[in-house]
């Protein structure tokens, strides 16, 4: 397994829809996060993308000289920017953070948002720019030039002189419910992200897509995007997602489904329809949780349980095909620590580098000024 963690650039709280435990979005913050991420063993993080964040790609540049191993998972903006600059800007980050950039694929899903940044395209016409967006930025960093007229983009003696580290190119990841979003994954990506719905609704996202790119002749790896709520027993974890809610009611519920429904994202749909806007029974799967996008746009689900029980739903993903889990808790800084130190005991990771104990510094703190702490079996 990879588990990337997320750098919440749009803001941080202990609970959801109101100021109580609210934290502003300032470098310092980001910065704990980020070398928390980089320090605990996690692939990466997710640095999300739209007018509620702070600029992905700036915000990760910032990051790159106070962290070392971590890989930033940052967003190019088909129909925002062009395929050449963001292939530039690629290639920079890429060479900068010495191979350290993974590229976040996003078409967008919210019509009203997008109009104000100047694209005013149904959502099929954005994911034939995204086609095409993608052919381009492909092009240019696998062969250094490109020339390409589509319905959209014309580029004509497009040119890349420097390299990215990772080659051919720093790999694509995306996320797409809709046919037409599956059909652009399988004939673009390297990794293929859902967000977090049921088991039996995530394998036929996965057997659809492995389908469209064995047509495409090529093969396509998955990931999915959730939030986690991982506690020592079950009963704490249950008791942190009410609480992570407390303060959320029936007019902010109504007030965030709303605005959600002029989404025409398909994926926002689909996380819409895990609850209805409804507090009942929002356990919609063993351990699957839909009480985040009662308010929360994206990414609406957690696992909630003990390590163990966590563990075992992310291997039951795993046994579907998911190698890369993106995950998330509120307040991050705090749950990155937890999470790594509860749950990954229990995965197998591709980088196991969580921190070791050694001589100098053993793990928690010594006992009565003189004797070191129990190890627990």
């Amino acid at each position: 397994m990879n588990v990337f963690w997320f750098i919440p650039t749009h803001g941080d709280s202990r609970y959801l829809g109101v100021t109580t435990g609210g934290r502003a979005v300032t470098f310092n913050y980001l910065k704990q996060v980020a070398q928390a991420v980089d320090h605990l063993g996690y692939t990466g993080a997710l640095l999300p993308t739209g007018r509620s964040c702070e600029d992905a790609w700036v915000t990760a540049s910032s990051l790159i000289p106070v962290t070392s191993k971590m890989k930033f998972l940052v967003a190019v903006r088909p129909g925002i920017m062009s395929p050449s600059q963001a292939a530039r800007m690629a290639a920079t980050f890429d060479r900068f953070s010495e191979g350290r950039l993974l590229i976040n694929v996003v078409t967008g899903g919210d019509p009203v948002e997008l109009a104000g940044d100047g694209l005013h395209l149904s959502h099929r016409e954005r994911y034939e720019l995204t086609d095409e967006f993608l052919t381009i930025w492909r092009n240019l960093l696998e062969n250094r030039e490109a020339d390409f007229t589509g319905k959209y983009l014309n580029v004509k003696g497009s040119k890349l002189l420097y390299p990215t580290v990772q080659q051919p190119y720093p790999p694509l990841y995306f996320g797409g419910s809709s046919e037409i979003g599956q059909e652009v994954a399988a004939k673009h990506v390297d990794v293929y992200l859902t967000w977090g719905e049921p088991p039996e609704k995530v394998k036929e996202k996965i057997d659809h897509v492995k389908k469209l790119a064995s047509a495409q002749g090529r093969t396509v790896r998955f990931g999915i995007r959730l939030h986690v709520i991982v506690r020592e027993t079950e009963d704490e974890a249950w008791d942190a997602a009410n609480d992570l809610i407390r303060y959320v009611d029936d007019e902010l519920i109504h007030a965030s489904q709303k605005i959600f429904s002029r989404f025409d994202s398909v994926g926002q749909q689909r996380m819409t329809s895990l609850h209805n806007g409804s507090r009942d029974n929002l356990e919609i799967s063993p351990n699957l949780w839909a009480g985040v996008g009662l308010v929360r746009g994206g990414a609406g689900t957690a696992l909630v349980g003990s390590p163990e029980i966590v563990a075992e739903r992310m291997k039951e993903y795993a046994e579907l095909g998911i190698e890369t889990f993106i995950l998330s808790g509120y307040p991050h800084l705090e749950e990155a620590y937890r999470t790594a130190e509860l749950l990954f005991p229990y995965l197998p990771l591709e980088q196991p580098d969580a921190p070791v104990s050694n001589v100098i510094s053993p793990f928690g703190e010594i006992v009565a000024n003189d004797a070191l702490p129990k190890v627990l079996k």
